[in-house]
């Protein structure tokens, strides 16, 4: 016999809503409810259809996605956009599916990642850097479930992650400039509380104490890596009593909001004061000028997202983490040639 949820509900005297907390592990329902209902369901072999072939084949088939943090960048941002198709195509082939999990749709007093991925039976998760990670990113970090992260550390026991080497995008822009001659650089960074951000704005410190360069604090602003907040950082360094040289934005998107303020005020780029950005999204091609920026090789950081979170789950990834190199892509914001 094919048992339904309303079914167990009426054998064991509850409510369906509340033989889904049970199965979901939601809290809220008393220790003598949760066992008269886990009796019914041992006793009918009930489960729910979707996950039927997971418990024969003890694989699901189906990887978790969670963008990590009480503020997230979705799928609103081009760099997560394209590692997140890398990594979807890649997984694809190896004949998994998607499920996306909001931070948004459910009562976080009673659910949380790990409750979902134990309810879908997922064979492992996707995690994407968010701001303010959430205490429920670190629990799932810490389970039995397989978890790759992209720009976020994990140290769980089934967890490992890949992320451009962040130090090094710092020190590449300030070399660069520095050879050219160029002594004054401002720094337009994410939000504080990006750990992403933090590691690039250290790397500038340090790049410029390298090379013996002033640092300015009224030339560091923060912005969110959106093209907004660069236009807004940016005009908070213009109204301070000298001018850089060179900006560096943490991110293309921020850059490009600094190149919209600069216009405004009738400076040139990169006459008046060079520019330079990090990702390598598509628009630094169409800027006017192109946008000078680090590349980080999305395409690659989706696919060894893919191939370690594979590894996992199948027992084979004894990798704590794996960084890939940034590149300096010269283009006409700058106002320097390679080299």
């Amino acid at each position: 016999m094919n048992f339904t949820i309303r079914d167990i509900a009426k054998m064991a005297g509850v409510s369906p809503a509340t033989v889904s907390k049970v199965m979901n592990h939601y809290g809220g329902v008393s220790e003598s409810t949760k066992h008269k209902v886990l009796s019914v369901i041992e006793e009918t072999g009930y489960q729910p259809i979707f996950s039927a072939k997971s418990l024969a084949t003890k694989k699901s088939k189906l990887i978790g996605l969670v963008y990590a943090g009480k503020i997230n960048v979705e799928f609103n941002h081009p760099f997560f956009n394209e590692v997140l198709s890398a990594f979807q195509k890649t997984v694809g082939m190896q004949g998994y599916d998607l499920i996306v999990f909001s931070n948004e749709q459910f009562n976080k007093e009673q659910e949380n990642y790990l409750a979902r991925c134990r309810h879908f039976r997922v064979d492992g998760c996707l995690i994407i850097a968010g701001e303010e990670i959430e205490e429920a990113v670190y629990e799932l970090d810490q389970s039995e479930i397989p978890c790759l992260a992209v720009d976020m550390e994990l140290t769980g026991p089934k967890s490992s992650y890949v992320m451009t080497d962040n130090e090094k995008i710092s020190q590449l822009v300030v070399e660069h400039l520095y050879l050219h001659s160029i002594r004054d650089i401002a720094y337009i960074a994410g939000t504080k509380h990006s750990n992403i951000s933090n590691i690039r704005l250290e790397g500038f410190k340090q790049a410029m104490n390298k090379f013996g360069l002033p640092i300015k604090e009224e030339w560091i602003q923060y912005g969110t890596f959106f093209e907004d907040s660069g236009y807004e950082a940016m005009k908070r360094i213009l109204q301070g009593d000298s001018m850089p040289k060179a900006v560096v934005a943490g991110a293309d998107m921020m850059a490009l909001g600094a190149l919209r303020a600069l216009r405004e005020v009738g400076l040139r780029v990169p006459e008046d004061v060079r520019l330079i950005g990090c990702d390598d999204i598509e628009a630094c091609r169409y800027s006017d000028p192109q946008l000078t920026t680090v590349k980080q090789d999305k395409q690659k950081i989706g696919k060894l997202a893919a191939y370690m979170l594979n590894d996992l789950i199948n027992g084979e990834n004894d990798l704590s983490s794996v960084f890939v190199d940034p590149e300096l892509v010269i283009r006409q914001s700058c106002g320097t040639k390679n080299g």
